[in-house]
Order: structure tokens, then sequence, then C-alpha cells
């Protein structure tokens, strides 16, 4: 019987302060259909604010943020793996090169960008919140890279040859993923 009632006073004790933070909540657009994968670049914002577009235009900008450090990341995965492989020498200027690349577009433009979902709240309060989710298709992404890649007037032959072979692998593998 002692052991019972111990027993019961443990799961209380730890359920008490599993709760100590508060109630968990599921806000919208979770889940994997919103979470990024082989094929596609994906990022949900959230804005809130006293004015409709201003909220709005939190939301946007953070998921574009999101998915722009995406590309930036999964570049110098990608570009790691490439130097690695092709045994560059110049590993840290190869790099560089393709992250320079990769702000500069992602500064300017995010090719292909769609949004996914679209959600608008209005409190009691007259805070609006507004979610929003974007997906990037990273074939489309990558082409868009190299596209630039060969308008560019900053890098020499050289340079965009190493670049556009780094992004035709990165396209073969988002659209092996598709298949």
């Amino acid at each position: 019987m002692t052991r019972l009632i111990t027993l019961f006073s443990l799961v209380a004790l730890f359920s008490c302060q599993a709760s100590q933070y508060g109630r968990e909540i599921k806000e919208p657009f979770s889940g994997s259909k919103y979470e990024s994968n082989a094929r596609f670049f994906r990022a949900v914002g959230k804005g809130s604010s006293q004015m409709d577009q201003i909220a709005t235009s939190k939301a946007e900008l953070t998921a574009r943020q999101g998915i722009a450090q995406q590309v930036n990341t999964t570049i110098q995965v990608v570009s790691d793996q490439y130097s690695q492989d092709v045994g560059v020498q110049l590993t840290s200027e190869v790099r560089e090169r393709f992250e320079r690349l990769v702000r500069e577009i992602t500064n300017t433009t995010i090719a292909d960008l769609r949004e996914l979902d679209r959600k608008k709240y209005l409190a009691e309060s007259g805070l609006y919140t507004v979610y929003v989710a974007y997906e990037v298709k990273k074939a489309a992404m990558y082409r868009h890279l190299k596209k630039q890649n060969r308008l560019s007037q900053r890098w020499d032959e050289k340079d965009k040859q190493e670049l556009d072979l780094l992004l035709d692998a990165a396209i073969e593998e988002a659209e092996a993923s598709a298949e």
C-alpha cells in the first residue's frame, strides 16, 4: 500500500512539473506539410500588430528569412561535399564565392516562392496575428542561382564553371528526390 501511495505521489509530482510552463498550444501550420524536405524549402512566419498590414508584413518577412537561411545553409553543405568530392584545393575561397552568390540572390529575390497557406486572427484586444507559410522548389531555386551565376560580371569563367558544377549536382539531387 505504501508503495502504491509513493507511486501516485511521484506521478502527481512529475505531472505538476510538466505543466509549470503553462498549457501547451498548437499553432497553425505545424506538421510535415509545412516543413522542408528533399524537394522543397518551406518556412512559416508569424506576425502580430495592432495594424493588419504590419502583422502581415512581419509574417511574410519572417517566412522569407527562414527560407533564405535554409538556402544558405544548404549551399554551405553542398559546397563542402563538392569540395571533398572534387578535391578543390582552395575550399574556403570556393565556399566564400558560393555563399556570396547565395546572399546576393536571396537578398534580392527568392525564385519560385509560393504561398502554401495564410491565416489571420483578430483578438478582442484589437491585435492582429497573421500566419503565412511559403515554399520554394529546391531545383527551381538552384536553377535560378545558376542563371544568376551566368549573368554575374563578378566571377571569372573558372569560378562560374565551379559554381555551375556545384549547382548541377544540387539540381540533380533535388530532382532525384522528386521521383
